[in-house]
Parts: structure tokens; C-alpha cells; sequence
């Protein structure tokens, strides 16, 4: 009685409450945006072509909510806008001018660096826009190729996107959670619903063996702990700070710890590597050099080198991302300010020498564990036959990941707000 007591404290509170029905609203305009199809596409046309190349389609497909196959105004979903964030993330480490714009400016420096965002996002959407509909242009897909009619299907495609990364920032700033992890993760949890009912079907016809279907929810359970404990997990490095006297005041010493995630960076890694593999992949797939289109064949997502460069990228991203958050320097320089230091640790360049060596020993293993888990169920229903759902791998990752993330952030306004927290 108690716990359910505390799990209705959100919806008590009236901004909280505001909140959550501004992110519901958002997430109801996804899914209906994800089944109005672009104007101009024989729809059907493109669900033969899912059939014939699954492989190459229905990994993507899963993150925008099944609207690439029905080839709706979010069939691009928010991934041009995360490569994007993805090159200026990367400039920022080669253009010093970029990186103070995000630090030192402020508000403004950062405001004008989500301009620039945008304006490569179009140019990104462009290019994918083209490339899906070059796609489904050599299947017969589209009703005519008249100029009007292409740069329509474009626009569309562009808009869309657009769009979805409008809605995401807004979620942010008015709703729970971080838009854009949201977006995804509500594609991929709209899909479960009729995924549980295509293997039920399959059960019945024979195909599927009980056993099999009971081992798959094994897995996935099995999972869905390991993701919970690893994304959990924390090192709590002791920090002591001595008494002071700020004006008038006399503040006492006390003990207190600096915690320290294993997976400091979330699922954002596991986003970013869907992000690269989508865009280079689905173009080189489809071009008419033949050396390219083999070689976008070969890095897909469920090929030995696809999933060899996914394993690297998710590592590879795990210490970026690690790296522009959690700052060694900055937080050995606060917690001297503060008069802190960590028990037999000299404050300064030691502290923050001593940092850095943890974040690295807590990265490494931080990143072998997403990509482990990311890959892992992949190869385990190759060698049993098991795994007929699809929440498993790096879907689960993902949902889990941005499920947890957005309860914490929940339970950080029910304490604000001097009420019981819900999260134990």
C-alpha cells in the first residue's frame, strides 16, 4: 500500500503532472506521424521490398516505430539530427572556437551552436531523403517521377524530420526525460505489441517452439538485470572536507563520497553507433558502383564486419561521450575551492591525475559491457535458434536505458517537492 502510495506522488504534484501529459501528447503525435504515409508512394510496393531485404531494413526500421516500412512523414526519424550533434561534437575537439561557444558562452553560445545543429540536419535529411528515395524509386514504389512529385516526397521526408527534432527539444525543456531518447524509445516499445502476437502466431503454426519462445523470455529477462545492474552500478570515491568559516558562518567538516557510474554515459553511445552505422549503410547499399554496394552489404547490422564495427563504435563512443562530460580537472579544481580532498590523495594535479585513472578503469569496462550486451543476444539465437523477439540486444539497451534515465529524473521532482520517492 505504501509503494503505491508512492508511485501516484508524480501525478500529485501539478507541474509534474503537466509534465507528463505534455510527454504523452508528444509521444501520441509520434505514433500518429508514423502512420501517415508520404504522399506519391505505393506503400504496398515497399512492404515486398521489406519482405526481399529485411536484413537491411527492418534494424533501422525498429527505431523509428515501423515508419520506415510504411514509409510515413518519420520514416528518417531523429537520426540525421543526432549524426549531426555527432559531427559538432567531434569539431568541437578540432576547433577550439566551437567548444567555447558551448562553455563559455552561455546560453546564447550554445543556442547558436543548436543553430548550426539544424542547418546540417537539413543537409543530412537531404541526402537520406534522397538515398530512401532512390530506393524505393528502383522498386516501382513511387507513382511518378515528375519533379513536383520527387521534390515532394523530399520536403516530406525533411519535414518530417524536422519535426520529430522540434518535438524532441520541446519534450526536454516542458516534458520528462530527454526528448530525443524518448522518440526512440517509443518506436521501439510501439512495435512490441504486435511482435508478441506475430510469435504467438508462430507457436500455433509450429514454427516456434514452446520451449524456444520460454528460453527467448529467458534471455530477454536475464537481460534486462544484467542492463539494470551495470547502468546502476557506481564507485564512490570518499571525500573529506575540512571545517571553514565563510563570513560569519563556521561550516563543519564532513565525509561525504563522489560517485562515479560504470556506464557514465548511458545509452547515448549505443544511439550514436545505430546513428553512423544507418546513414553510410543505407547509402553505399544502394549505389550503383558495385565495389560500394558490397562493401554497405558487408557492414550492416547481423554481418560479421557489420557487427565488428558496431562492437568498436559503441567502445569508441562510450569514451567520447565519457570524455566531454566528466571533466577530471574541473571536479579536482571544485572540490579544492570547497576545501574537499580525497583521504590520502593531495589535492590539485594528484586529485585529478587519480580521477582520471578511475574514469579510464570504469570506462573500459563500462564499454566492453554495452557492447557485449548489444551484440551478444545476436549471436546467442544464431547458436541456439532461440530470441524470436526483437527486445533484446541493443533495443533492450535502449529501452531500459532512457526507462531508467527518465524514472530518475521523476523521482528528482517528487523530492523537490518534499514528497516520499518511489524509486527503492
Amino acid at each position: 500500500m505504501m509503494q503505491v502510495r508512492s508511485l501516484s506522488n508524480p501525478l500529485r504534484i501539478p507541474d509534474l503532472r503537466r509534465r507528463l501529459l505534455f510527454t504523452a501528447g508528444m509521444l501520441a503525435l509520434f505514433r500518429l506521424g508514423s502512420h501517415l504515409p508520404v504522399p506519391g508512394v505505393d506503400v504496398s510496393r515497399i512492404e515486398q521490398l521489406f519482405q526481399q531485404q529485411g536484413t537491411l531494413f527492418s534494424f533501422y526500421d525498429l527505431f523509428v516505430g515501423g515508419a520506415l516500412s510504411r514509409f510515413a512523414i518519420f520514416a528518417l526519424g531523429v537520426f540525421p539530427y543526432i549524426t549531426a550533434s555527432i559531427i559538432f561534437s567531434l569539431l568541437q575537439v578540432v576547433f577550439p572556437r566551437l567548444k567555447e561557444m558551448a562553455t563559455e558562452e552561455g546560453e546564447a553560445g550554445r543556442r547558436r551552436l543548436g543553430m548550426y545543429t539544424r542547418y546540417l540536419t537539413v543537409a543530412l535529411a537531404f541526402l537520406q531523403a534522397w538515398s530512401q528515395y532512390y530506393i524505393i524509386s528502383t522498386q516501382g514504389a513511387v507513382y511518378e517521377s515528375r519533379p513536383l512529385v520527387v521534390g515532394t516526397i523530399l520536403v516530406t521526408l525533411v519535414a518530417g524530420t524536422m519535426l520529430l527534432t522540434w518535438m524532441g527539444e520541446i519534450m526536454t525543456e516542458y516534458g520528462v526525460g530527454n526528448g530525443v531518447s524518448l522518440i526512440i524509445f517509443g518506436g521501439i516499445v510501439a512495435r512490441l505489441p504486435a511482435q508478441i502476437g506475430q510469435t504467438l502466431t508462430l507457436m500455433r503454426a509450429g514454427e516456434v517452439r514452446v520451449l524456444s519462445f520460454f528460453l527467448d523470455v529467458l534471455v530477454i529477462l536475464a537481460s534486462i538485470v544484467a542492463v539494470i545492474i551495470m547502468t546502476q552500478a557506481l564507485r564512490k570515491i570518499p571525500v573529506q572536507y575540512a571545517k571553514r568559516v565563510v563570513g560569519r558562518r563556521v561550516y563543519q567538516g564532513q565525509s561525504t563520497h563522489l560517485p562515479m557510474r560504470l556506464i557514465q554515459a548511458g545509452v547515448i553511445p549505443i544511439i550514436f553507433a545505430v546513428s553512423v552505422l544507418q546513414f553510410p549503410g543505407t547509402i553505399a547499399q544502394f549505389s550503383r558502383v558495385e565495389w560500394l554496394r558490397i562493401w554497405g552489404q558487408r557492414i550492416l547490422p547481423g554481418q560479421p564486419l557489420g557487427d565488428a564495427l558496431y562492437f568498436v563504435l559503441i567502445i569508441l563512443f562510450t569514451y567520447f561521450y565519457t570524455a566531454t562530460q566528466f571533466d577530471p580537472n574541473d571536479v579536482s579544481n571544485n572540490i579544492k575551492k570547497y576545501g574537499g580532498f580525497i583521504p590520502g590523495i593531495r589535492p590539485g594535479k594528484p586529485t585529478s591525475d587519480y580521477l582520471a585513472r578511475v574514469t579510464e578503469r570504469l570506462t573500459f569496462v563500462g564499454a566492453l559491457t554495452l557492447a557485449t550486451i548489444a551484440i551478444a543476444p545476436v549471436y546467442l539465437s544464431r547458436g541456439t535458434g532461440v530470441l524470436t523477439l526483437y527486445l533484446a540486444g541493443t533495443s533492450l539497451l535502449i529501452v531500459v536505458g532512457v526507462a531508467l534515465e527518465t524514472m530518475k529524473q521523476l523521482e528528482a521532482y517528487v523530492l523537490m517537492r518534499h514528497y516520499e520517492g518511489f524509486m527503492k
